[in-house]
């Protein structure tokens, strides 16, 4: 997350986990969306959820200030902090946690951001104020005084084709505002209004009057086709739908047409909205409580596109998980929030625990799939596919291009009996992780598809294309030999592609441990120090994976029972970027899984001469056994880091000529990578040396 400071007011000004899906904010909750539109940007201008802090209700809304959010795309959307909160707001109550619905419009050079809350000697009642700025980030000042004559919540401010502005509020009321944007017009009229048995007058109009309006609130008003439009939510039956009216007038009188949005299918109490056209395409903006499902009361912002009828009617809007935007490849993608499904795809909380978890998407079985919309391949050039998944047994899944029979971009087997050796388990035990190669790249902006291929459920969290970055260049036999670097770090090896190698615990690699099972063949010619195995050579190797079922080997007493698996896999020749060899990289660039694996790797050192008494120096993450010409040199043991120099070994001797440097690493659920180079006996790095992985 890129951070930055906002100087005016020192305030953190970051960019939100990048999301095309509902909701679209997932850092906090973001209620009451005002969507804008100023400077090329849209500007979302929420009301702010918080979890009550002590002494406030706790099954009530909450809420002590106002963030302003904005972006370019719907999709990537910057937090440019906090722009007013309740104790620095001269009229509002201290500590009274009820700033609501807000909204923000421009005129005459200045931003106006408008807002209810508590004031100051009331224990109830809302009244509405003003703070204004020269951007619609802030800094923004609020005045010293509500608006005289505005008793209400949730103001809306309508810049009118007339030249006029006009502030709704409340149940639907309207007044007009005076050029200086902070009071209502001298000709306000004023009516008497009965609310149970207490009469009281109330500035304005009522746009409602006659309309469907049972606790109405919220009006948004705006201006399209030739029609003002005044929606708002009201509750139908047990809680609120989207609903609207149309009129020639902007103070009406309206007419009701409908509903933009019914109910929310989760019980959701509220809903709130706006309305705004964005380079020629209309869109809703409004609230759910997904981040919160047993929480009505903390609710967060959604996207979803709106369109008119000939007759400039609004089409009912359903609500959907995957929203608006085009998500880039190699974001994140939360495949859970999909744009549609076959009827058996279920969703379901990763972790309840965790307000801002998100999701995961069941396909049940053999034939299931969903669709996730728009993604955005341009930025794909070398890439593999990063999946994080769960399942209930034995089964596949494929990613796939447009539909469930489209070309296959990427297939993924899970395994439970072996899964600790084919993804990495995350910090619950069971969610996996896993690196998977592409058979397929699509062009542009295209449609992925989740299918079940096996004869088990699978749950996928969420997928992302990467990119393969420069750990490493690939060496050509007829390359040149290299010298380590400056430091005397060895860069160049042949590493083989790593072996399934579960381990329960990386604190049982004893040296005993290791001595006994890494002195195994896992492979044909593995301590051949005759030649160097080729660039792409492939190998059959035999693996070691857990047998008995998917558990936590973690939570074992007893020892670990295995069994052994075949493996194809291929040498590769490299020539790191860094002095520390990030094996765990190298795996997952290969397609490979980077957790519970052993590492095989070696390398030629050409010396000029014979060279006596330098020592072998290494750091290692995770355990490593190290041979110099076929003689065991080095071994580190048990639940290591990558440390400079962690270990040393005796004194040796590089011969003149080709010296055959070997080692194998293996790591449980840990990142490995190592670094190593030769010391003399000062402790200087030794470097007059070439370094080769050629045959021969």
């Amino acid at each position: 997350m890129k951070k930055t400071i906002l100087s005016t007011l020192g305030l953190c000004l970051a960019a939100t986990a990048v999301m095309a899906q509902n909701p679209i904010i997932r850092d906090q909750f973001t209620a009451d969306p005002t969507a804008r539109v100023f400077n090329g940007k849209v500007y979302l201008y929420p009301s702010h959820d918080i979890m009550p802090p002590v002494g406030q209700r706790q099954d009530w809304f909450c809420m002590e200030d106002y963030h302003v959010f904005s972006s370019e795309n719907l999709t990537d959307w910057t937090d440019h902090g906090m722009i007013v909160t309740q104790n620095k707001v001269p009229w509002v109550r201290p500590n009274s946690y009820s700033m609501w619905a807000p909204d923000c419009v421009y005129r005459n050079g200045k931003y106006y951001f408008y807002f209810p809350s508590t004031p100051n000697g009331a224990m109830r009642g809302f009244g509405v104020g003003v703070a204004v700025a020269d951007s619609p980030e802030g800094p923004f000042v609020p005045e010293a005084e509500p608006i005289k004559g505005i008793n209400g919540i949730d103001p809306c401010v309508l810049l009118a084709s007339d030249g006029n502005a006009y502030i709704f509020w409340g149940a639907g009321r309207c007044a007009k505002l005076k050029p200086n944007m902070k009071e209502l017009a001298d000709d306000t009229p004023t009516e008497k209004v009965k609310w149970g048995e207490r009469e009281f007058e109330m500035k304005g109009v009522n746009c409602l009057k006659d309309l469907p309006n049972r606790q109405a609130e919220g009006p948004f008003a705006f201006e399209a086709n030739g029609w003002y439009y005044l929606t708002y939510p009201y509750v139908r039956e047990k809680t609120e739908v989207l609903a609207y009216a149309m009129s020639k007038n902007p103070m009406g009188p309206y007419e009701y047409k409908g509903l933009i949005m019914a109910e929310q299918p989760n019980g959701c109490w509220t809903n709130h909205h706006s309305i705004v056209n964005y380079k020629g395409q209309w869109y809703l903006f409004y609230h759910t409580n997904f981040f919160s499902p047993r929480d009505d009361k903390r609710r967060s912002a959604c996207i979803e596109k709106l369109a008119f009828n000939a007759d400039g009617t609004i089409r009912e809007i359903k609500q959907t998980m995957r929203g608006v935007g085009i998500n880039k490849a190699t974001e994140k993608i939360e495949v859970d929030r999909y744009s549609t499904a076959s009827a058996d795809v279920t969703t379901a909380p990763v972790d309840t625990s965790r307000a801002f978890s998100g999701d995961c998407a069941t396909l049940p079985v053999k034939g299931s799939w969903l669709k996730y919309a728009d993604v955005d391949f341009s930025t794909v050039t070398d890439a593999y596919l990063i999946v994080n998944a769960k399942a209930g047994g034995n089964t596949e899944f494929c990613i796939r291009e447009k539909s469930a029979k489209g070309k296959v971009i990427a297939r993924v087997t899970m395994n439970v009996i072996t899964q600790m050796g084919t993804f990495r388990r995350d910090q619950s035990g069971q969610w996996l992780t896993q690196a998977v190669a592409l058979e397929y790249v699509p062009k542009g902006v295209t449609d992925l598809v989740v299918t079940c291929e096996g004869d088990a459920d699978v749950s996928v969290n969420w997928i992302q294309f990467k990119n393969r970055q420069n750990y490493f260049q690939s060496v050509a036999a007829t390359t040149a030999a290299s010298q380590p670097d400056a430091n005397g770090f060895i860069r160049r090896w042949m590493l083989l592609e790593p072996i399934d190698y579960n381990v329960r615990s990386n604190t049982i690699l004893t040296d005993s441990y290791l001595d006994e099972n890494l002195k195994k063949q896992y492979f044909k010619g593995q301590f051949d120090d005759k030649r160097m195995p080729r660039d792409g050579e492939k190998v059959s190797a035999t693996g070691i994976v857990l047998a008995g079922g998917p558990r936590d080997t973690r939570m074992q007493t007893g020892p670990a029972q295995t069994k052994e698996v075949k493996q194809a896999l291929r040498w590769h020749a490299i020539e790191s970027e860094s002095y520390n060899v990030k094996v765990f990289r190298f795996a997952e660039i290969n397609g490979c899984q980077p957790y519970n694996s052993l590492f095989w790797g070696v390398t030629v050192i050409d010396s000029p001469e014979d060279m006596a008494d330098v020592r072998l120096a290494v750091g290692s993450n995770g355990a490593s056994i190290w041979w110099l010409n076929g003689e065991r040199v080095l071994t580190l043991d048990g639940d290591r880091r990558m440390v400079e120099d962690d270990c040393t070994s005796q004194r040796l001797t590089l011969k003149k000529g080709r010296n055959i440097l070997r080692f194998a690493l293996v790591n449980g659920p840990g990142l490995s990578d190592f670094c190593v180079r030769f010391l003399d006996e000062k402790g200087n790095p030794v470097t007059n040396y070439k370094v080769t992985t050629a045959s021969k």
